[in-house]
């Protein structure tokens, strides 16, 4: 039995006709920048998910950059983040002159560490950007308590998160402001792509809606330094189509994750962690195992489609070679990089495929 990685052409065919009249609707009438397509999935984004406002983005990135435009992060600022995500997480830092300061995740939940956090905080700290990484809720009542007690700016990195609560409030909301991602990939993905911004200050939402278009609250006059970050209605279109099949997506990947933590037997394999304080939407589900490697292989033979998610974290990346971080400097997150692997989990899996997977992974020999 083959099991691909992902496949996204089964979600988007059972959609193909809603869709399709969705983007033909906002092709004939020209709504191709903003307009109403956008704002009304701005509407539905926030009544769904609990937000008391939206902005769309053109990309997920773009609200990363935008929310370290609004903290002022500036040349010789330092901004601490997790070393272990993607790299956008870090680029919004970089992108404003700042310095990206990296700190150690926990294992299992691959999230920023909070025990880790104050030891790296500096008169030039002046912000914190966490991510909610694979679906999973980071430690935020710890993180928010650091945070608040060294007056730093906090962003949450929602992108793989959306749906996520923490104690029952929806991640994006303790920080100052949200980040989301509808790349392709992700538990609601756009047909190309898209991000959005969350506040629960109004005048920061109103700060990033000026700065999504050249700065601009009136046509031709440009009160602050902004940019082009706004969301086009094709992709608005097709997330309002997408964002009512959100919640049962979500719960069929939770099933999915149950099941494999039922029938995962493996010894040497270490599954991500669960927590008592919130429920991942599962991304990923990414666990480890000291023959990783051997172990894809193996997986492969078998027809199973894996993929690495993060081999390599970012205080290794060439880009970053000159803030001086040397092997070692993260053991957590070297380790976890080394060591993961994420499995199959999107919505339209059978259980008879994550039975596939699941015994194909006991029955490796390592």
């Amino acid at each position: 039995m083959k099991v691909p990685f992902l496949d996204l052409g089964l979600q988007h065919r059972a959609i193909r006709t809603e869709a399709l009249a969705a983007l033909t609707a906002t092709y004939d009438a020209t709504r191709f920048c903003l307009g109403k397509d956008v704002e009304d999935f701005e509407r539905n984004f926030a009544t769904t998910l609990g937000y008391p406002r939206a902005l769309g983005m053109n990309s997920g990135t773009a609200p990363l950059h935008v929310g370290c435009m609004i903290a002022g992060f500036g040349p010789g600022d330092e901004v601490i983040t997790t070393p272990f995500t993607f790299i956008s997480s870090a680029w919004g830092i970089s992108y404003t002159g700042a310095t990206p300061v990296f700190v150690d995740i926990e294992p299992g939940t691959y999230n920023l560490d909070p025990a880790k956090i104050e030891a790296a905080i500096t008169p030039r700290t002046k912000g914190l950007i966490v991510v909610h990484l694979f679906g999973q809720p980071a430690r935020m009542d710890e993180i928010m308590t650091i945070a608040r007690r060294h007056n730093l700016f906090v962003i949450e990195d929602c992108a793989q998160a959306v749906g996520a609560q923490y104690r029952g409030t929806p991640v994006g909301l303790f920080g100052e402001v949200g980040t989301f991602s509808f790349y392709p990939t992700k538990n609601l993905g756009g047909c190309g792509e898209g991000g959005l911004l969350v506040s629960q200050r109004e005048e920061l939402h109103t700060t990033a809606r000026h700065i999504r278009v050249h700065g601009s609250d009136r046509r031709y006059y440009h009160d602050i330094v902004g940019g082009n970050f706004r969301m086009d209605g094709f992709q608005a279109a097709l997330l309002n189509v997408k964002l009512p099949h959100l919640t049962a997506w979500t719960e069929r990947r939770q099933a999915i994750a149950a099941r494999y933590r039922a029938g995962i037997t493996l010894r040497g394999v270490t599954l991500p962690a669960e927590v008592d304080y919130g429920c991942s939407v599962y991304h990923q589900f990414t666990l480890t195992h000291p023959r990783r490697d051997a172990l894809r292989a193996h997986l492969a033979a078998c027809e199973v489609g894996t993929d690495l998610i993060y081999p390599v974290p970012l205080h290794r990346q060439k880009c970053y070679a000159s803030l001086g971080y040397g092997e070692g400097a993260f053991p957590v997150a070297e380790q976890v990089a080394a060591n993961c692997l994420s499995l199959p989990i999107f919505p339209e899996l059978t259980d008879a495929q994550v039975d596939h997977v699941i015994a194909s992974l006991n029955a490796f020999a390592g």
